[in-house]
């Protein structure tokens, strides 16, 4: 859905349309990376806690006494599920991911911000100012964003067709 006014000046139309793309490229990535973060939160916890529970099973089997190589078992296990999770750092990219989704998400404020109040009213050398900032601000976000994975985007993609990113003064409830 395109936020550009109607009653916008020609001289205008460029610098709008430009900016309601940056506007939907910073939902579609904001959502994206949202869902990113969701990922990373559950690859944590799938690691995470079978490693402490393994380790903690591990060093309790092997204090009993006499049971054979279970404790052994148990604590390589735990060691590989650790070592994993250290090598794929879900917490730091967990982390990363909700940044970069809340940076999106301001990009995309200001994108509306400027389209829906503050275009009408600039020259058309104070809009394209204010457009070559919004360029800039994306063009840094994407510069530093890991850029989302298959099932995020897919998720992403689902959530933005529900209308799960539009509020609702913009559905005229």
């Amino acid at each position: 859905m395109s936020l550009i006014p109607a009653a916008l000046p020609e001289s205008h139309q460029t610098i709008a349309q430009e900016a309601d793309r940056i506007h939907e490229s910073a939902l579609w990535s904001a959502q994206g990376q949202f869902e990113q973060a969701k990922l990373w939160r559950l690859i944590n916890l799938i690691l995470g806690v079978p490693a402490a529970a393994l380790a903690a099973v591990s060093g309790g089997t092997a204090l009993a006494g006499d049971v054979g190589i279970w404790p052994g078992v148990l604590a390589l296990a735990a060691a590989a599920l650790s070592a994993t999770l250290t090598t794929v750092n879900a917490s730091r990219r967990m982390t990363q991911a909700q940044a970069s989704a809340n940076a999106y998400l301001e990009l995309q404020t200001a994108a509306r911000q400027f389209l829906t109040i503050d275009l009408m009213v600039q020259s058309r050398e104070e809009s394209r100012e204010a457009l070559r900032n919004l360029t800039s601000t994306r063009d840094e976000l994407n510069k530093t964003s890991d850029p989302p994975g298959r099932i995020a985007f897919a998720l992403a993609n689902r959530n933005i067709k529900k209308g799960r990113q539009t509020y609702d003064t913009d559905r005229g409830e």
